[in-house]
């Protein structure tokens, strides 16, 4: 039975030493809130601006599309008691119309600029990423995780946020 409390603590001394050399040997690691990096970045609002001037005319289309389709409709709640056979069938027909041409002007809108907004969020995501590693390469991090993914931080001066707004503020 000695011998074997001898192996076990042998071994329980020998994983111990393990352990402590790899904790010894601990690595700088830093976090980041990507949102927040995201948010505050000055590019982020010009863009923004940028596809709203982009697809102005055919936003400001579908608003007045919104608007006579709405002015119809309650035109036709108040007025469909004195109204004329004839006359509430031209209106009908009227909003029918309005409708389908809203539908098809509308999601093509719908779809253009989501696409444009991803093609613009994803060049802005590689900005940032160049900004983490560049930040991290220069305050010689070895790990930068999300601050989402982090229970807790030490020292927030590993929060790298601030850093990486600034740098990528920088860029173009």
């Amino acid at each position: 039975m000695t011998k074997y409390n001898k192996a076990l603590a042998l071994l329980l001394t020998l994983a111990s030493g393990v352990f402590c050399a790899s904790a010894s040997a601990a690595e700088k690691i830093g976090v980041i809130d990507v949102q927040a990096v995201f948010q505050q970045l000055p590019q982020a609002a010009a863009i923004e601006s940028n596809i709203n001037a982009e697809f102005k005319d055919r936003i400001e289309e579908i608003q007045r599309l919104q608007t006579d389709i709405k002015f119809y409709m309650e035109k036709q709640q108040r007025e469909a008691a004195t109204m004329s056979a004839a006359q509430k069938k031209e209106l009908e027909d009227k909003i029918r119309t309005l409708g389908a041409e809203y539908q098809e002007k509308a999601k093509p809108l719908d779809q253009d600029l989501r696409q444009r907004q991803g093609e613009e969020r994803n060049r802005l995501l590689g900005l940032i990423k160049q900004s983490i590693d560049k930040v991290g390469a220069a305050q010689k991090y070895d790990i930068i995780l999300q601050s989402s993914a982090v229970a807790y931080l030490g020292d927030e001066a590993d929060n790298l946020t601030a850093k990486v707004i600034e740098e990528a503020s920088k860029m173009k």
